[in-house]
């Protein structure tokens, strides 16, 4: 993905953003293999705290050996810290001071099962840093991005679509069924792919829709009633964070 210019946001719906990165509408899927990424030293996510410091250290000198080797404006850096949101919040900052427009979060896996750790970084990060810097989640399934887009999340990427379609499961908007199972189609590995990437992408535009029309809490409400990974990520957000979801939320 080329990025030319930084994300502009033309509207919100509590945390959620309705943007714009030149041409480019988001929240939205990004081809994963035209994410360029910034070297970084990788790190497990339950890790003691001085191994945590010690990647975001290296994450950061990488960033500023290779920034001139790389259009940096076309890149991403990756923000690490395990799972101390402190840490995370403190590379993402210093990322930006390098001059990083779009940030990356890794252990994004981990993560979406552990609600109160995600509800706490992702709130800490949307608020601390410059709300011109695009946040990229990778590997969220289809019926998740609408709860991470209401927490502030820009991009995507379609990863998942081309790993789902090698354990032959099928994303619909609410679920995703392994195809030996739930025999709903049946679809050879290369077409299992693109009806992934394209349930993926109905889901963006359904969410900037309900951003663009301020219902993206109903939808996300919805969807909680038949996902325990939605309901519980929702009930952290309404009792830990209510002050980050109403921060952008209009008064009636």
């Amino acid at each position: 993905m080329a990025k030319k210019e930084n994300i502009e946001i033309k509207g919100h719906d509590g945390p959620a953003r309705l943007g714009e990165i030149g041409e480019m509408k988001t929240p939205t899927i990004l081809d994963a293999k035209s994410m360029k990424i910034c070297p970084d030293e990788a790190m497990a996510y339950d890790v003691p705290l001085s191994l945590a410091e010690w990647s975001v250290e290296k994450t950061l000198e990488k960033a500023e050996e290779y920034k001139n080797s790389f259009k940096i404006e076309d890149t991403f850096g990756v923000v690490h810290g395990a799972k101390y949101s402190n840490l995370r919040v403190e590379c993402a900052q210093n990322l930006e001071e390098i001059g990083f427009k779009t940030l990356i979060i890794a252990n994004a896996d981990e993560l979406v099962r552990r609600p109160r750790d995600i509800a706490e970084i992702l709130s800490d990060l949307r608020e601390s840093i410059s709300p011109n810097t695009a946040l990229c989640f990778p590997f969220a399934e289809a019926s998740f991005i609408p709860v991470l887009s209401y927490m502030g999340i820009d991009l995507f990427s379609d990863a998942i679509c081309e790993f789902y379609s090698y354990l032959n499961i099928m994303m619909t908007p609410g679920s995703s069924y392994n195809l030996e199972k739930y025999q709903i189609y049946q679809l050879e590995q290369k077409e299992l792919f693109e009806y992934n990437k394209k349930t993926m992408d109905l889901v963006t535009r359904e969410v900037r829709e309900n951003i663009r029309n301020g219902t993206l809490r109903n939808l996300v409400e919805s969807l909680s009633c038949s996902s325990p990974q939605n309901m519980s990520l929702l009930r952290v957000l309404d009792k830990n964070h209510s002050d980050f979801l109403e921060k952008y939320t209009p008064l009636y």
